[in-house]
């Protein structure tokens, strides 16, 4: 299996600190507003590349956490007239709804920053200790230029970003390029104890103080956005490796952005939906199987036209799955046939997933399946059991490596009431009463229920 590494730019062959076992830790949510589309790709991907590790018999630990001290959520609590432990309790309780609805597997631990103050204030002392930072007047920051490499994952030219970062260079920096990893309380912010006075952690320390607690020294892979390669995970890789002498991370992966109108999606520019707003619209499992549809690593563009597209190429996968079922009911037992096609379409599948978690290729895979499948479906001489059980059980397990729920209600055999809207409606084309025919089937498209007549009968499946 081969990941890109982002640190050094081409594809790594997996090999795991402990045999057997992938340390994964991915940047989570500022908890002040309910995550926005781009968010919810970044969470779909790595959860995808988790459960793709967990097929291959990987024990994954994976470590998410959720920033729940930050200027945007004290700005969000002074604006609500509320603590911001009231909005940070509320928008991960609205983060997590968002993320099931989304397939996604709860992390392995949540850490929240408030809650591990005093890892992250132990971490500071000890940077301060070997000298890797300073204090001044009550904030405490990273020296930069005593850790050498700073920039390695972005390869930011150093020189250039001093250059930039002292057109607003702080007072109290030794250089404009240091950090802060302790910053002293404004009245009536939340705040905690530390050797420098009360005040609360910069925003980079708290995930590398995470990772030390719940990790260790060093992980396998690291994820996030590639619109935190710099500065957030540049920061952390100084601030840890320093520290430790370890590499933070084997493997850096960066999931592209999403955009709209070529722009990127983010809460600050404010072109942005709501997941849970736009759900309201497309169902959550199509933007799923959306953000699959691509290379995790590449861009891509959010229109309603792709969405509309996307749904009704999941729909093509459903339908198959459904077809199938139907079809297992009527075929009567059969002897072994070849599968040879299905095997083939489930080691392309594979072979994509082991290139770098290319789940474009690996959905391809699947629709090629849904070909094959299809065809056979209609030469019904040429259909027998044993390839119509081998078909689905494959069709259900690759889509469940990523995700993809493509059981309906179909499958609950609690279809009692569309099963009496069908014979209702047959009966009336029998009794030559079109009108009330057209009604039932407009009434059963109402619920999402599409009918088909056939030479052989009358089927129905799910739009």
């Amino acid at each position: 299996m081969k990941i890109y590494n982002t640190l050094t730019r081409k594809k790594e062959e997996l090999q795991t600190i402990t045999p057997g076992m992938v340390k994964m830790y991915s940047c989570g949510q500022t908890v002040y507003n309910d995550i926005h589309l781009g968010n919810a790709r970044f969470y779909v991907v790595f959860d995808a590349i988790r459960r793709y590790l967990l097929h291959k018999g990987y024990n994954v630990r994976f470590v998410q956490n959720f920033t729940d001290i930050d200027d945007k959520i004290i700005q969000r609590a002074t604006e609500e007239n509320c603590s911001t432990q009231e909005i940070t309790q509320k928008y991960i309780a609205n983060t997590k709804r968002d993320l099931a609805a989304l397939n996604v597997l709860p992390a392995t631990i949540n850490p929240l920053a408030t809650e591990e103050i005093g890892e992250i204030i132990t971490m500071i002392s000890e940077l301060v200790a070997k000298g890797h930072a300073y204090e001044n007047n009550g904030t405490v920051y990273f020296s930069v230029g005593k850790f050498e490499g700073y920039g390695k994952l972005s390869r930011k030219n150093i020189e250039d970003l001093e250059a930039g970062a002292r057109v607003e260079v702080e007072s109290g920096k030794a250089n404009p390029m240091d950090f802060v990893l302790w910053k002293p309380a404004k009245p009536d912010e939340p705040h905690w104890e530390s050797p420098w006075g009360n005040g609360r952690p910069g925003w980079h320390i708290e995930c590398s103080a995470m990772i030390r607690k719940y990790l260790g020294d060093e992980i396998d892979i690291h994820g996030g956005g590639e619109d935190l390669t710099f500065p957030h995970h540049d920061n952390e890789i100084a601030q840890t490796e320093a520290l430790t002498g370890c590499n933070l991370a084997r493997y850096w992966m960066h999931s592209g952005l999403l955009t709209t109108n070529h722009k990127k999606m983010s809460k600050s520019s404010g072109n942005f939906s709501t997941f849970h707003e736009a759900t309201k619209k497309i169902p959550a499992e199509v933007i799923r199987f959306y953000f699959l549809s691509g290379h995790y690593r590449m861009p891509m563009e959010l229109t309603e036209d792709v969405l509309a597209a996307a749904k009704q190429s999941f729909g093509r996968i459903k339908n198959c799955h459904i077809s199938l079922q139907e079809a297992l009911k009527t075929l009567a037992s059969s002897s072994e046939t070849s599968t040879a096609d299905i095997t083939a379409c489930q080691d392309k599948f594979m072979a994509a997933m082991d290139d770098d978690f290319n789940t474009a290729d690996a959905i391809t895979a699947i629709f090629d399946l849904v070909k094959i499948v299809n065809l056979r479906l209609a030469d019904k001489e040429n259909l027998t059991r044993h390839f119509a059980e081998a078909a689905l059980t494959t069709l259900e397990h690759l889509c469940d490596i990523l995700g993809l729920n493509i059981a309906t209600q179909d499958d609950s055999g609690n279809n009692s009431e569309i099963e009496a809207l069908v014979s209702a409606r047959n009966e009336a084309r029998k009794n030559k009463d079109f009108a009330e025919s057209d009604r039932i089937r407009d009434q059963l498209l109402a619920m999402g229920i599409i009918i088909k007549d056939t030479r052989e009968g009358v089927t129905w499946h799910r739009a």
